[in-house]
């Protein structure tokens, strides 16, 4: 269980995110600080991934001991919060006023997929409760403020941006396996999508899997779709469900 700050009552983590817990300017060993451990962390999972990450391998890119860090980070799930804080940038500017709910989600779901695209290691990290950090709180104010003057109220919204944010992160980790997968599989995306078809071909027939043949037989599996043009689909399909409950409980 993560430590609390005693002045807050806070989560040790958060305390020092929202800056209610003083960072400690000096330490036993020269130069070493917040920032430097926190920016070795990054570039260790930028490199290796989110569960190389432990308090001996920062401490090795740092040439320090494990427990000269302790001074600075408590524990491993404060130095996550820290890690997303630190790659977070801050939400795009809000669109002129008239501009639509739908405008306004469009461009959070589009700004937070590139973070998560520039970032992959974060998708990575355990979600361990709600937005509750800074940048975080900051990302959750622009998707409630988009949907102002819907007429949804306030768990209405909250429900909306939980959906289209999940839809974002699953779109993400979905691209980031299938890409390590081509990249495994050693051949490119439309050769392994051929490959599936002449398996897929072989494993189904037309009796059992009426509706799997229909797929084989269209030009829907000749050719892997662009990244960017699968988030718009299904973006644009999820929106319109939020457009339709909208129009329903106005």
């Amino acid at each position: 269980m993560a430590a609390a700050d005693e002045d807050t009552g806070l989560p040790a983590s958060l305390a020092t995110a929202w800056g209610f817990r003083a960072r400690p300017s000096k330490g036993p060993k020269p130069g070493l600080s917040l920032d430097r451990i926190v920016a070795a962390a990054v570039g260790v999972a930028a490199a290796e991934g989110i569960g190389a990450v432990s308090m001996g391998r920062v401490a090795k890119e740092l040439g320090v001991s494990p427990m000269s860090l302790y001074r600075y980070v408590g524990a491993k799930d404060e130095l996550y919060i820290l890690m997303q804080e630190a790659v977070t940038p801050a939400p795009p500017e809000p669109l002129p006023d008239g501009a639509g709910w739908r405008a306004g989600l469009t461009r959070w779901a589009r700004a937070q997929r590139a973070f998560f695209y520039e970032n992959l290691w974060l998708l990575r990290i355990p979600t361990s409760g709600p937005p509750a950090s800074p940048k975080s709180v900051a990302w959750m104010e622009y998707g409630l403020a988009a949907l102002d003057g819907t007429g949804l109220d306030e768990g209405t919204k909250l429900g909306v941006i939980m959906l289209v944010s999940g839809y974002v992160r699953n779109e993400a980790t979905l691209m980031s396996d299938l890409d390590a997968a081509y990249t495994a599989s050693g051949h490119a995306p439309d050769e392994v999508l051929r490959r599936y078809r002449r398996a897929l071909a072989t494993l189904t027939d037309p009796e059992r899997h009426p509706a799997v043949t229909r797929v084989l037989e269209s030009d829907a599996l000749d050719q892997t779709d662009e990244p960017d043009a699968d988030f718009e689909f299904g973006l644009g399909v999820v929106l319109d469900g939020v457009a339709a409950l909208i129009a329903r409980r106005g």
